[in-house]
């Protein structure tokens, strides 16, 4: 399956987006000739080679006859997009993104999302821009989407409503539950149009999965905020985990039978704080009878001596049994979905393909959820496995 990474460094919007994925190998020809089908007047295509800091890329410029531009609602533009011969997918991808913002800006004007009148998001720029996109995505043969947290600068940035703080309102409904990461950067780096892109497209956040990199491309802003201004996407192929992988590991255990239970506790926590790859306590009898717990950690052979040092330290134990043993295991990947009750953390691991593939909700994040929404934990797990699934077909 392809799959494409969006490593927004410096940001994303919609002439960002089409810069990189052209750059990354998609025809402009295509995306124009495409572009062509919805029928729009008054404006012209730029794509070329520039630099930002020392750092090449394409620019996607659309330039616009803005006094021939009317305003657009939510409907007139679903209209456009509906009655065009584009392919069905890209139709849909399109809706999406524009469904996304239409919400954002309903939910910040107080208004029905059928009459909302888009201003900058609506006019024919953005229209190129989010169309083009999902043209992008088509041509691409792109099957998901992952993104990097989103950065957040600071500052104010000026619209046809006056001057808004950054992000733009529209900008902060969008970016409701997904991660973002503070950037001291002065100056708008995600636009409505790049939070609704991410908003409807990406399936998860974090690292670079794991993939088999065909292309990479760079595409520039269009303002200097004093860093190398791109989006950079990676475009390629999911790695599917045929088999585990194996890896040497050391065993520790000890017998402890002259602890209180708490203080044990403690201990295996700061244990797996500290770099224990698994920690767990077994009931045990001992000499005479007395019960006690058998306190195994698993970690890496370098964590080895740090380790035995701790449990000396935190517990009364006067001696440590080591082993090296070989473990199999699957890589595993972190992704964000969203579910009916608010943004879940879900490891994914698989083996041999969808069948041996294997979904787990991260607990903290379901058991705040379902406290904070007064539901039983069980009913967030399901709908965080279920998003899962979905995201990861």
């Amino acid at each position: 399956m392809k799959i494409l990474y969006l490593d927004c460094f410096g940001g994303i919007s919609g002439d960002m987006m089409l810069g990189a994925m052209i750059d990354a190998g998609v025809s402009p020809a295509a995306v124009q000739s495409q572009l062509e089908l919805l029928g729009l007047e008054g404006y012209s295509l730029k794509i070329f080679q520039d630099k930002t800091r020392g750092f090449r890329g394409t620019r996607f410029v659309v330039e616009v006859e803005y006094g021939h531009q009317p305003h657009r609602t939510w409907e007139d533009i679903r209209g456009i997009i509906e009655d065009s011969k584009l392919h069905p997918q890209v139709k849909r991808h399109a809706l999406e993104i524009f469904e996304k913002l239409a919400l954002a800006e309903a939910r910040v004007h107080g208004v029905e999302p059928r009459h909302v009148h888009f201003h900058e998001v609506g006019a024919v720029d953005s229209i190129v821009d989010i169309v083009g996109t999902a043209i992008a995505l088509h041509e691409a043969g792109v099957g998901k989407v992952y993104s990097s947290p989103l950065p957040a600068g600071y500052g104010t940035v000026q619209t046809r409503h006056g001057i808004l703080p950054v992000p733009a309102p529209a900008t902060a409904e969008l970016l409701r539950g997904f991660p973002i990461r503070p950037v001291d950067v002065e100056g708008e780096l995600v636009t409505p149009t790049g939070a609704a892109i991410v908003a409807a497209l990406a399936g998860g956040f974090g690292p670079l999965p794991a993939m088999k990199v065909e292309s990479i491309g760079y595409g520039l802003g269009s303002k200097d905020y004093g860093i190398p201004n791109f989006l950079r996407v990676f475009l390629g192929r999911a790695i599917e985990q045929q088999v585990g992988e194996e890896q040497e590991i050391s065993v520790l255990q000890t017998t402890i039978d002259d602890m209180n239970p708490e203080i044990l506790g403690y201990a295996a926590e700061k244990l797996l704080s500290s770099g224990a790859l698994d920690v767990w306590l077994t009931p045990v009898f001992m000499k005479k009878g007395r019960p006690g717990n058998l306190l195994t950690v698993l970690c890496l052979p370098e964590k080895e001596g740090e380790l035995v040092q701790l449990i000396f330290a935190e517990t009364s134990t006067l001696g440590v049994r080591r082993r090296r043993e070989k473990r199999s295991y699957l890589s595993r990947e972190h992704i964000l979905v969203q579910t009916a009750y608010g943004p879940v953390r879900v490891k994914v691991a698989a083996c041999g393909g969808e069948a041996g593939r294997q979904v787990s909700p991260e607990y903290e994040d379901c058991r705040r959820l379902a406290r904070e929404k007064n539901v039983p934990l069980k009913k967030v797990y399901a709908s965080a496995i279920a998003a899962a699934l979905e995201v990861l077909g």
